[in-house]
């Protein structure tokens, strides 16, 4: 059963990560800002998603490992970030990776403070926890 909640999950993400690359272009710099944006967005989602959601491990798996983890994809940004000094532009490179790395961190952090945020409204408000 795992494996068909991780298969699917990983199905939606791959559409989900070539639709969402084909609306943002590389900025004129090269800086890769689609696969940024994307991996960004994941780190915020999986910081939110394992913190706020106690659903069964099938559908973490599915969400989590299938859907986010081929939503995002590490081997992009080191394959992008290798053109870019290939190409000579080792400063784009270097910005790139260091925003990459502390970015994914920090916005991992977002989710987290977010998801918490919602448990202490909730609990405020009497409605469900997680």
């Amino acid at each position: 059963m795992n494996l068909l909640f991780l298969s699917v999950g990983a199905f939606l993400g791959t559409i989900a990560r070539y639709e969402a690359g084909q609306l943002v272009p590389p900025a004129e710099s090269g800086f890769p800002l689609g696969t940024w944006l994307i991996n960004m967005g994941g780190c915020l989602f999986l910081g939110w998603f394992f913190t706020r959601w106690r659903a069964p491990s099938a559908i973490r798996l599915g969400i989590g490992t299938g859907f986010t983890g081929s939503f995002t994809t590490f081997s992009t940004f080191s394959v992008e970030t290798m053109h870019l000094i290939d190409t000579g532009q080792a400063g784009i490179a270097l910005l790139y990776a260091a925003a990459s790395v502390v970015g994914g961190i920090l916005f991992a952090a977002a989710g987290f403070w977010a998801a918490v945020q919602q448990d202490k409204a909730n609990a405020r408000e009497g409605g469900p926890k997680r």
